[in-house]
C-alpha cells in the first residue's frame, strides 16, 4: 500500500486544533508508519487597510485539512475519530473508505502553499527512477541526475533517440516509480 493524501472535514475554524490533537492520537498510538503530513491549506494575503499593509494568513478551505496516509482500517479509524473531525471527502458513508485526491490536485494545493507532495531528499534521491507524467515528455521514464530543491525542479536523463538526454522538468510533472 502506499500513502496518498486525503481531505479531511472538520469544523469550521477548528482545523488547526484538529491537526494538533491528530499528531498527538498518532504519537501515542504509534501510526507515524501510516500518518505522515497533516496540512491546513493557508495562504499569505496582503490587506490594506487606513493605508497600512498587513499580512493576513487565510484558509484557502475552510473546515478541511489535508492528511497524507496510509489507508487501513486502523489510520482510517483513528482520523475519523479524532475530536473535531466529521468525516472523510469522497466517502459514501455506510463503512465506504474515501477515495484520495489525484496527484495533480494535491501539487497545486501544495505548491500554492510553496510545499511539495514528494519529499525531497527523502522519498526523491538522485539516481531514482521516475516516470515524467506532465509536459512534452510524457510517459518516458529516466533517472534522476539533479535535484534543485529551492526552485521544485529536477534534470532526468531520458532516452531520446537511443541517446541518454538531460530534460529539465518541474517536481509536479513526475511519478516515483
Amino acid at each position: 500500500m502506499e500513502k496518498k493524501w486525503y481531505v479531511v472535514n472538520t469544523y469550521s475554524g477548528h482545523e488547526n486544533k484538529v491537526k494538533e490533537k491528530l499528531q498527538m492520537r498518532i504519537t501515542s498510538m504509534g501510526m507515524e508508519d501510516y500518518i505522515f503530513r497533516i496540512v491546513v491549506p493557508e495562504q499569505k494575503e496582503i490587506e490594506i487597510k487606513d493605508g497600512v499593509k498587513k499580512e493576513k494568513i487565510k484558509k484557502m478551505f475552510p473546515g478541511y485539512i489535508l492528511v497524507e496516509m496510509i489507508m487501513t482500517d486502523e489510520s482510517w479509524y483513528i482520523v475519523r475519530n479524532t475530536p473535531g473531525v466529521t468525516g472523510f471527502i469522497g466517502s459514501s458513508g455506510k463503512g465506504a473508505k474515501p477515495t484520495p485526491l489525484q496527484p495533480y490536485e494535491v501539487d497545486h494545493i501544495l505548491g500554492s502553499m510553496g510545499m511539495s507532495r514528494i519529499e525531497l531528499g527523502n522519498e526523491l534521491k538522485i539516481d531514482d527512477k521516475v516516470k515524467i507524467v506532465e509536459g512534452p515528455f510524457k510517459l518516458m521514464t529516466g533517472k534522476v541526475q539533479e535535484i534543485d530543491f529551492k526552485t521544485q525542479k529536477l534534470v532526468v536523463l531520458v532516452d531520446l533517440f537511443g541517446q541518454e538526454t538531460p530534460v529539465e522538468v518541474e517536481l509536479s510533472q513526475i511519478i516515483k516509480e
